[in-house]
């Protein structure tokens, strides 16, 4: 089922494990023209155009685009009892992560006088999308809202698209995790026209727009949150999910597949990665792996995903390369299986979360950990973070300086300011009867 690449036999550079390492991902190019216009019609027309793009897409046409404190709030008391527990415990330890992520303020003093400070400070308004197409993510509510709350944001807005069996009002599930947090303001729209709304608002319906747009979505989504950066702040254009799972001879093959069929299971385009240098372990992971996906729930979608050219096994001659390997491929999800699993960590450069040992399975991540579960994808942990308590958060400088302070380093900015041929710098140093002499001396 999973192809197998074979680059044993020699040591391959970054450039050649980038051309040879699987890589699926989605074609934004291609839609941002319709989902510019999309955009563009949300801008003029606010809710009424995202409303009729919504029941034109999906069929759904709620009877408004917030949806009434009431519902969300009665959606708590419909929710099973054990997934209440359930993400009670999530909420508990997914705060108890992003709260800590908190950076505190700090002062340099370069001398008496002259200080500058990093402060902190919180995006005001934020919008966090909430997908809601093949599956319901409940844990998507927590990933998105605890690291805003905890960053201080002054308010936000959770979208989820509508569902038709729940009176065009988003899942209930996803309705109890909003109230569960006290979000009480959640919008009923999904696809690229929420993502515009988010961005521009609409006065006449008291949708006011935000300042930042975060959360993963389809490919309409991402091409929505290219179009409207800029307008609004944006996290990262999210694609398909995907995993690598980087093994020894050590590994066990049985948990390995169900870990590689617990992401294709997303969608179609998800991408599982098995990194090796053991040839019996990639053999008996490849049987199981076509055995574990023809049992599970989503098998078609699953066996799709395996199957395609996004998926594969990846053998190489030993564990340097399987790390230099990782690395090139930049995974969204990392699981390493090997005999010393922290050393291999610990060599780890690109990836959105690393998972350490056999009981470290990226779905514990995806719900519970404490972790956030909205990561770079498509190599983008090469240089990307994932969401945090820090994606709400705008570090800003604060300078103060005494006039002893500003005379001492005067005349440097004015020599700077001439060597750049920008002399009004200087000048606007020189009107505070600074750095006078020097110029004098100069002429």
């Amino acid at each position: 089922m999973l192809k197998v690449t074979d680059l044993r036999g020699r040591t391959p550079t970054t450039s050649e494990l980038r051309r040879a390492l699987p890589r699926g991902g989605v074609d934004v190019d291609a839609v941002v023209g319709d989902v510019r216009l999309i955009v563009e019609e949300v801008r003029r027309s606010g809710a009424a155009a995202a409303l009729d793009y919504g029941e034109k897409f999906d069929g759904v046409r709620p009877s408004s685009v917030r949806v009434p404190a009431e519902v969300v709030a009665r959606a708590v008391d419909t929710l099973d009892a054990d997934v209440r527990a359930a993400l009670d415990e999530a909420i508990t330890r997914i705060r108890a992560v992003h709260a800590a992520q908190k950076p505190q303020s700090h002062t340099t003093t370069l001398r008496p006088g002259a200080t500058v400070t990093e402060v902190f400070v919180p995006v005001q308004r934020v919008g966090l999308y909430v997908p809601g197409g093949k599956a319901v993510y409940p844990s998507s509510v927590l990933m998105n809202v605890i690291p805003a709350q905890e960053a201080g944001a002054r308010s936000m807005v959770v979208c989820s698209p509508p569902q038709e069996e729940f009176d065009g009002w988003p899942h209930p599930t996803t309705l109890a995790a909003c109230a569960l947090l006290g979000i009480d303001e959640v919008w009923a729209v999904g696809g690229a026209q929420a993502v515009a709304l988010l961005a521009y608002g609409d006065d006449s319906h008291d949708l006011e727009p935000v300042d930042k747009v975060t959360g993963p979505g389809n490919i309409f989504v991402a091409a929505a949150k290219r179009v409207v950066n800029g307008v609004v702040g944006i996290d990262a254009e999210a694609g398909p999910s995907e995993i690598a799972v980087l093994a020894d001879a050590t590994a066990d093959p049985t948990l390995i597949a169900a870990d590689l069929v617990s992401q294709a299971e997303h969608d179609e385009q998800a991408a599982s990665v098995l990194i090796t240098d053991s040839a019996e372990l990639a053999d008996a992971v490849n049987a199981e792996v076509e055995r574990a996906a023809a049992a599970t729930l989503n098998s078609e979608r699953a066996s799709s995903a395996l199957g395609g050219g996004q998926s594969g096994i990846v053998l190489v001659d030993d564990i340097h390369t399987a790390i230099a390997a990782a690395n090139a491929y930049a995974a969204e999800h990392l699981e390493i299986h090997t005999r010393n699993p922290r050393d291999v960590a610990e060599r780890i450069t690109n990836a959105g979360a690393i998972f350490v040992g056999p009981y470290s399975p990226v779905p514990l991540g995806d719900y519970a950990a404490g972790s956030n579960h909205v990561l770079p994808t498509s190599g983008t942990a090469r240089f990307a973070p994932g969401l945090s308590t820090h994606t709400f958060l705008k570090p800003v400088s604060v300078i103060e300086y005494d006039r002893d302070a500003l005379e001492e380093i005067g005349p440097h900015i004015i020599t700077l300011s001439a060597a750049e041929q920008l002399p009004a710098h200087g000048e606007a140093i020189k009107a505070r009867g600074i750095g006078q002499a020097a110029a004098g001396e100069e002429e």
